[in-house]
């Protein structure tokens, strides 16, 4: 079953719940409507990988808001968004520890023969395909940076 298809009938059984799948329900459907928007972007439909990247970019968008809530005391709304992300989450393959990106990163500092902090690029070219929807890029940019320091230093 594809991505939209679990979305479609996820929708279908939040509707049923009625107040226990509100939260749910709205954002399926705001999700569906990203989706949609996509497309019509694009001019096709969107396979799983790009529906993938449609749902990291809700979660990221977010991710970045709740420090602006959390700083303007906004507690319910920082609740919800975390009710929300909670939400998208499940839609989205199971995450990378720190350890296995860090692996995934010394890897590709070997296989492109980095040297220091000025290599960045090379690497995290080689390192985002094979983390797309399951790490944040912010996170895997910090490790390689890490990484990259320590052989310098």
């Amino acid at each position: 079953m594809s991505l939209k298809d679990r979305l479609l009938q996820d929708m279908k059984a939040a509707m049923k719940e009625r107040e226990a799948g509100k939260t749910r329900l709205a954002v399926i459907r705001m999700v569906r409507s990203a989706i949609k928007n996509r497309e019509i972007e694009l001019g096709r439909e969107l396979a799983d990988p790009e529906v993938l990247e449609v749902l990291t970019r809700e979660v990221k968008i977010r991710r970045e808001s709740l420090p602006d809530y959390e700083r303007s005391g906004r507690e319910e709304l920082v609740a919800q968004l975390k009710e929300e992300i909670a939400v998208l989450m499940a839609y989205l393959p199971e995450q990378l520890s720190e350890a296995e990106i860090e692996a995934l990163v010394r890897e590709a500092i070997a296989q492109t023969a980095a040297s220091g902090p000025r290599d960045l690029g090379k690497v995290m070219k080689e390192v985002m395909p094979k983390t797309k929807g399951r790490a944040e890029g912010k996170v895997v940019n910090q490790i390689v940076r890490r990484l990259l320091e320590e052989l310098q230093a």
